[in-house]
């Protein structure tokens, strides 16, 4: 079996059992575990799957795919500035999803995506699969890729059917980003997340390519654009 092989099978295994202790298996360790065992368990299977997949990831030789255009190096940092202000939105304002009886209108990052921390993680796996053309980024990135999004629809079911009123939220709201302001269920305003998003993001994408190089070993592609 190739390293690359084995990688995707610790991905595959670190998705799956994410998902699965986050639903189906989730009610059922917990009245046996508790809370705290359970999150105990979750965190060890996280830890071995995902780390032993990180470990894997950097013992594999880099190689490349195909040949990224330089046309694209300024699309992709703009997308994860897009994604770093998704990520800071995500926590910097209350999510009225998550309170009991859905209680509020949307606000800031929400009326433009319901789920700005899955899709933050999506775009930053879609930029890295297009610019690295490596195929170990590719399964990783991949893997991360394909959890936020099957998250955010795992999620939703599991949200409508535990809380009736959180259909009138999905109503108001739109999973795919933009979609619910161009549909006409959100103002234009609410293209504007807020402040704290904005500059949060804007900070978190700049710390983000300054330290790449140092994390990664290789400088974020467009980086030179800031040199």
């Amino acid at each position: 079996m190739s390293d690359v092989m084995l990688l995707a099978l610790l991905v595959g295994a670190f998705v799956v059992s994410h998902e699965l202790l986050s639903h189906a298996l989730r009610a059922p360790l917990v009245a046996r575990l508790g809370e705290k065992g359970f999150a105990v368990a979750y965190s060890l299977v996280a830890l071995a799957s995902f780390g032993s997949a990180v470990q894997l990831w950097r013992q594999i030789p880099k190689a490349r795919l195909w040949d990224t255009p330089a046309v694209a190096y300024l699309p992709a940092l703009a997308a994860m500035l897009i994604a770093s202000i998704f990520l800071v939105g995500s926590v910097s304002a209350p999510n009225p999803a998550m309170m009991p009886g859905v209680r509020g209108e949307p606000k800031g990052m929400q009326r433009i995506t319901r789920h700005p921390m899955m899709w933050s993680m999506a775009i930053w796996a879609g930029v890295h699969i297009l610019m690295t053309a490596d195929p170990r980024t590719i399964v990783f990135a991949g893997g991360v890729g394909v959890l936020a999004l099957l998250g955010t629809v795992l999620q939703d079911g599991k949200k409508r059917a535990q809380n009736p009123a959180y259909a009138g939220h999905m109503a108001r709201t739109s999973h795919i980003p933009f979609l619910a302001i161009l549909g006409g269920r959100q103002p234009w305003s609410a293209l504007w997340p807020g402040m704290v998003p904005v500059l949060g993001g804007l900070a978190l994408w700049l710390l983000m390519l300054w330290a790449h190089p140092m994390v990664i070993g290789v400088p974020a592609a467009g980086w030179s654009y800031f040199q």
